[in-house]
């Protein structure tokens, strides 16, 4: 694909300085770009690549003034950062804008989907599926029976979504993920053997949720594992059966929340956090990297630790962990004085 800096100064509402005419093809890091990229300047720390870069064109917020002569062209925005995101969203529509089905696929007869659908080659829609409108399917995809699948959502390559799954509008599944299989129930028997607890319930994600790579969300024993509007899951994340995640709640790698625990809004949870089951955590949680939660949290209290404390609490502790040596060998050297 390229653009010309009037075409991309049209969609930004910005004003060329230089060549109109001058096309790009890809985009690049201001001090490594090269003829033919795009690139942009919002901290003042790179300005010395303005002059040294091989890009062709430059956003720029509107105060900029060249002190020297530049040969890229320049296009100047009232916020050089935010315009450059908004050009990389429209750059992904542009290029995840595929359409039609496939082949070879499998969709059943009972299957429903909307306008501009997209359909990867070996993937596979199962009965009573329904689909909306500009949904995106990629390869290697399994979506399982009476799956429901709203508008603009896009499936990466390999997902799976089992049986009975709702997933709502705007949201993103990546490669890898697993939505819906079996919570982990099992129940032991009278020789000490485990039995497993049948899993019927489903999983449901909500508008706007984005779930990571290699990320696995259970399906519930009985109801359903809510995930709610605006949940960001990152990769390698495990959500077990019956868990509920608030609004806006984000959550890093690794993490993993053990059944029947719920999570409140806008959280900002760490890689590698640990949670029980069975606990609520409140609204706008914080939570360290590789902390260990036990406990019921309120709402606002940040933590660190295994099992975690307070933030505060913890950079205190912190001091004394890394003086335990010289304080046992002070109390040592104390009862030694005693004795003597």
């Amino acid at each position: 694909m390229e653009f010309t800096a009037s075409q991309i100064a049209g969609i930004l509402e910005g004003e060329v300085v230089g060549n109109p005419e001058i096309a790009v093809h890809k985009l690049s890091k201001i001090e490594e770009g090269m003829a033919g990229s795009l690139t942009f300047l919002a901290n003042p720390k790179y300005t010395p690549y303005v002059y040294s870069t091989k890009a062709s064109i430059i956003i720029v917020n509107r105060d900029f003034t060249p002190e020297q002569r530049l040969n890229p062209t320049l296009i100047k925005v009232d916020d050089a950062y935010k315009s450059f995101s908004k050009l990389l969203s429209y750059y992904n529509q542009v290029k995840f804008n595929k359409t039609g089905v496939e082949s070879p696929v499998f969709i059943s007869e009972s299957a429903r989907y909307g306008d501009n659908f997209y359909m990867g080659a070996f993937s596979y829609l199962g009965n009573n599926v329904t689909i909306g409108h500009d949904v995106k399917i990629y390869p290697n995809v399994y979506i399982g029976d009476n799956v429901t699948i709203g508008d603009r959502t896009v499936v990466f390559a390999g997902a799976k979504i089992y049986s009975e799954s709702v997933i709502g509008k705007d949201c993103v599944v990546h490669s890898g993920a697993i939505i819906g299989a079996d919570g982990f129930g099992f129940a032991p028997n009278e020789n000490g053997e485990f039995s497993k607890v049948p899993q019927t319930g489903n999983v449901v994600l909500e508008d706007h949720v984005d779930v990571g790579a290699g990320t696995t969300i259970d399906r519930a024993t009985l109801g359903s594992t809510i995930l709610r509007r605006g949940v960001k899951l990152d990769n390698q994340i495990q959500i077990a059966h019956n868990v509920e995640i608030g609004e806006h709640t984000v959550i890093a790698a690794q993490t993993g929340i053990a059944g029947s625990t719920k999570i409140g809004r806008r959280c900002m949870i760490g890689g590698q956090v640990g949670i029980v089951g069975h606990i609520v955590i409140g609204d706008r949680v914080k939570i360290q990297a590789q902390s260990g939660i036990s406990r019921n949290i309120k709402d606002d209290e940040v933590l660190q630790g295994s099992p975690a404390l307070g933030y505060a609490d913890y950079n205190k502790s912190y001091v004394h962990f890394k003086n335990l040596p010289k304080l046992v060998n002070r109390i040592e050297n104390l009862e030694k004085q005693k004795g003597s």
